[in-house]
């Protein structure tokens, strides 16, 4: 927006009264010489800066990040722990979606299936500053109330998402469910936080 300057004209040329009559410094430059009129620097049209541009957050990447399982909370016989990926660059980076995960036994072996997807989980994305973290439910039936086949796994492999390397991690969480009844182990997607 152009900003006008005005200047006040004294006497002569002003208001009969005695008055100052106000013109528009556009159309009437007040000379520099004259001595019953004070001049005023031209207005100067000034624009305020636009706002930077967010720069776009990559996602976190596996090297970025560490992994951990935090304590079992249970309920009505289901074992639910939170696996947690934590931002360990010095970066602001971002997370969305499911992790993949897998239990291993003491020879790396894998022990059941692949965890499934937990049924109207809605993906969200999660901005992970340096040491902040985001958390997904891994949960599954105790094999004891279910009656299903358990073994006792000693690695969890976590993957984080749209990632191919997986983070290893000491499971001490006990039995899991392998086979049989209501075996399955679910995941939900991840959010902020470390857990509930």
């Amino acid at each position: 927006m152009a900003v006008l300057g005005v200047v006040s004209a004294c006497g002569g040329g002003g208001a009969r009264d005695g008055g100052s009559a106000s013109v528009p410094a556009s159309r009437h430059p007040v000379s520099a010489s004259s001595s019953s009129a004070t001049s005023t620097a031209p207005a100067v049209a000034t624009t305020a800066p636009s706002p930077a541009q967010p720069a776009a957050v990559d996602r976190c990447h596996t090297s970025e990040l560490r992994a951990s399982v935090g304590r079992n909370d249970p309920g009505a016989g289901q074992r639910n722990f939170p696996v947690v990926l934590t931002n360990a660059s010095d970066r602001t980076c971002t997370v969305r979606g499911f992790p993949g995960a897998a239990f291993l036994d003491a020879s790396g072996r894998q022990v059941g299936s692949d965890p499934r997807r937990a049924p109207n989980s809605d993906p969200v994305t999660v901005t992970l500053a340096p040491g902040r973290s985001a958390w997904a439910g891994l949960t599954f039936s105790h094999p004891e109330v279910s009656g299903a086949e358990a073994a006792t796994p000693t690695t969890l492999l976590v993957t984080p998402p749209d990632e191919r390397d997986p983070l290893r991690v000491p499971w001490t969480g006990g039995t899991v469910p392998v086979s049989g009844n209501a075996s399955s182990v679910r995941l939900t997607v991840l959010a902020p936080g470390t857990g509930p």
